[in-house]
């Protein structure tokens, strides 16, 4: 399309492939992460030099980071993906979780108040009832993230969970959720431009994970029919323009044995 290309590389990935093809490329520190690829003065000022007005932040690192989105913003320089605004607020499972409810998107009855303490948790725990979960706000991957049986044991869980959260995430924030058992992890891809339109391409079950990783993507989902498709389809949709969402993006669903869906993140 006649875009022309600049690469950024640390020390690690001089040689690499994408260094090769792009156009230009530029030097962004040694190879560690955090003074390379993690570095936002570093990748800005790479894109100032080549005269680069847009970037594109691929996955993992900076392709998360609301500030990076922001720095972009201030600099004049399109950041391809979301508002940091949406960042902020989708990278949050608690503040996600309540603009979903006020959208009217079906959610797990759960806790996801601003209140921390133990004896408010305790006390939600109860309401809520077990089975239940306790996850990182602002985490991911499964880190932070215990499923308690026994109100004897919820406490440690609690502690526990927190000190994970903080380590991995530097928030101990964490919201409580009535546990699925083996429910099936449906996502729904969404794709939005600057203009307000959305549209959903289709599903995929993720529900074979280990850790909670995800180990194997199936699409489309071997149970999906076509009017629970065009439900969780239309819901993903809502769940974008409750945050004005612009670019690729994935909403996640838990689907029950009775082909109820909730939004899961």
């Amino acid at each position: 399309m006649g875009y022309r290309t600049v690469a950024v590389f640390s020390d690690a990935d001089a040689d690499a492939l994408h260094v090769q093809m792009a156009d230009e490329s530029v030097h962004v520190g040694p190879a560690v992460v955090q003074q390379s690829y993690l570095n936002i003065p570093a990748i800005i000022d790479a894109a100032r030099l080549t005269c680069a007005d847009a970037i594109h932040p691929g996955y993992g690192f900076l392709s998360e980071n609301a500030g990076f989105a922001r720095a972009c913003e201030h600099a004049g320089i399109t950041f391809i993906g979301p508002s940091p605004e949406a960042i902020e607020l989708m990278g949050s499972k608690r503040l996600s979780k309540i603009a979903m409810i006020n959208a009217g998107i079906p959610c797990i009855q759960g806790y996801q108040g601003a209140d921390q303490d133990d004896a408010t948790l305790a006390r939600e725990a109860e309401r809520i009832g077990y089975p239940l979960m306790i996850k990182a706000s602002a985490g991911g991957g499964g880190r932070g993230m215990r499923m308690v049986h026994d109100a004897r044991d919820l406490l440690e869980q609690i502690r526990t969970a927190r000190s994970e959260a903080l380590h991995g995430f530097g928030s101990d924030e964490l919201i409580l959720e009535q546990a699925l058992i083996e429910p099936r992890h449906v996502e729904v891809q969404l794709f939005g431009d600057q203009h307000g339109n959305l549209i959903y391409l289709g599903e995929r079950d993720c529900s074979i994970q280990r850790r909670h990783q995800k180990v194997i993507e199936e699409a489309p989902c071997p149970v999906m029919t076509a009017p629970l498709r065009q439900a969780m389809g239309e819901a993903a949709l809502k769940a974008g323009r409750a945050v004005n969402y612009v670019g690729a993006g994935t909403v996640e669903f838990l689907l029950d044995a009775r082909g109820q869906f909730y939004f899961w993140r």
